[in-house]
């Protein structure tokens, strides 16, 4: 495939996503990956799209300073390619102009090589304007987001959330010890460095696409070991993991406990479900039983008994905007209302599971959002409203501050 087809590749994607509700990755899985083409052009499709919804607001600014009217859908997303290869990728700009128009259809050729022209001319003066341009717009994130991390974490925090979800984040995996030995796993794999001494997760220049076939290995970023590790399983237990698709922790957990706990592990959604059966097989999971359940609308199946459980962990749906460098599009689709929403969800899960955990046993709460209303009020309310629920533990992993996702966890007792 000529380069010209993967910026058509690009383009559909960009347009697919701005008429639908479809995320970023599931474009990518089912339109890019699958055209057929080499492994290079495909990147640079993925690199194009990525990149455009990384840097959309600061893209929509340097057309809002080349034009002051209105302009169509399509055309705008062919500028934003356009000037994405322009000022990040910094590609000739010749070859910028050139390529971008030729993607035009021939009404709209004439208005984008006069702007992509303007842009080449003006590049020194629109990245002035740019750099002078408030938070939101150089770092290309919602305006609401942005006021939300200033408050909470200060303006170079939040300036270093934002620059941290703008760049491409390296590929982690977890060695899965049932499938391999740590130390083979790493003679098998020289490019694979650990991120400790003693660590099972390591960090690896390309992907380990073999190891990950065999079921050597699982990509999965450490902060995701913060709440496995905070609920401790051991061999013999029976543990429940209640939203547990699509099955890295869970896998973790019979890997901790080299199969010997009895681990159920629940998910709603019956095509995540099918992928966690999948990955729990592929990983050599055993001793592990899946079972579709929806924790806000369905009552406890009859294979759920009360006290039944030793452990749970509730790895609760959230914002998400603790793993913004992988879930490219997240800021785009969240609205202000959305935290509260979920901070009335992620109560009522943890509510519904408490008379599965016997008295003594072991509740982690965890998710991978940096909100308050996710995280730290929300344990404030179960301290209020569940006060069987005694707290022992919490973490928070910072991205700017940690260098992992973020993420959080919590630690409670049941008392009785």
């Amino acid at each position: 495939m000529a380069r010209s087809a993967a910026r058509q590749l690009a383009l559909n994607a960009l347009k697919r996503w701005r008429k639908s509700r479809e995320f970023a990755d599931s474009i990518v899985q089912r339109l890019i990956l699958p055209s057929g083409q080499s492994q290079s052009d495909r990147g640079f499709a993925q690199e194009l799209f990525y990149g455009v919804l990384r840097n959309l607001t600061l893209l929509d600014f340097f057309i809002s300073q080349l034009r002051n009217s209105a302009i169509d859908n399509l055309s705008r997303d062919l500028l934003r390619l356009g000037l994405y290869q322009l000022f990040h990728l910094r590609t000739p700009a010749h070859a910028a102009v050139f390529e971008t128009v030729e993607l035009a259809s021939p009404h709209r050729r004439p208005l984008v090589n006069a702007m992509m022209r303007n842009a080449a001319r003006e590049r020194d003066r629109l990245e002035s304007e740019a750099a002078g341009a408030p938070l939101h717009i150089r770092e290309s994130h919602p305006e609401f987001l942005v006021l939300r991390w200033r408050e909470a974490f200060g303006e170079n925090s939040a300036a270093a959330i934002c620059r941290w979800n703008n760049t491409a984040p390296p590929i982690y995996a977890r060695i899965n010890t049932l499938r391999i030995r740590r130390q083979d796993f790493l003679e098998n794999n020289p490019m694979a460095r650990p991120i400790s001494a003693h660590s099972l997760f390591v960090e690896s220049e390309g992907l380990p696409e073999t190891a990950i076939a065999r079921g050597d290995c699982y990509v999965q970023d450490p902060s995701s070991a913060v709440a496995v590790d905070l609920l401790e399983p051991q061999s013999g237990e029976m543990i429940l993991d209640a939203c547990a698709a699509p099955g890295g922790k869970t896998s973790y957990m019979a890997a901790i406990t080299k199969n010997m706990a009895s681990i159920v592990a629940c998910d709603r959604d019956a095509g995540r479900l099918k992928r966690l059966r999948q990955n729990l097989s592929h990983l050599g999971a055993a001793h592990t039983d899946v079972i579709q359940h929806d924790w806000l609308h369905d009552e406890s199946p009859a294979v759920l008994r009360p006290k039944q459980f030793d452990k749970i962990l509730v790895d609760a749906p959230c914002t998400n905007t603790g793993v913004m460098r992988r879930r490219i599009d997240v800021r785009w689709r969240l609205k202000p209302a959305d935290f509260g929403e979920m901070h009335g969800q992620q109560f009522r899960i943890v509510a519904a599971v408490i008379p599965l955990l016997r008295p003594g046993g072991v509740l982690v709460y965890s998710t991978c959002s940096l909100e308050r209303e996710e995280n730290q009020k929300l344990i404030e309310r179960f301290v209020h409203e569940l006060p069987t629920l005694k707290i022992e533990h919490a973490r928070s992993i910072l991205p700017w501050r940690d260098h992992f996702d973020g993420a959080f966890a919590a630690r409670f007792v049941l008392t009785s």
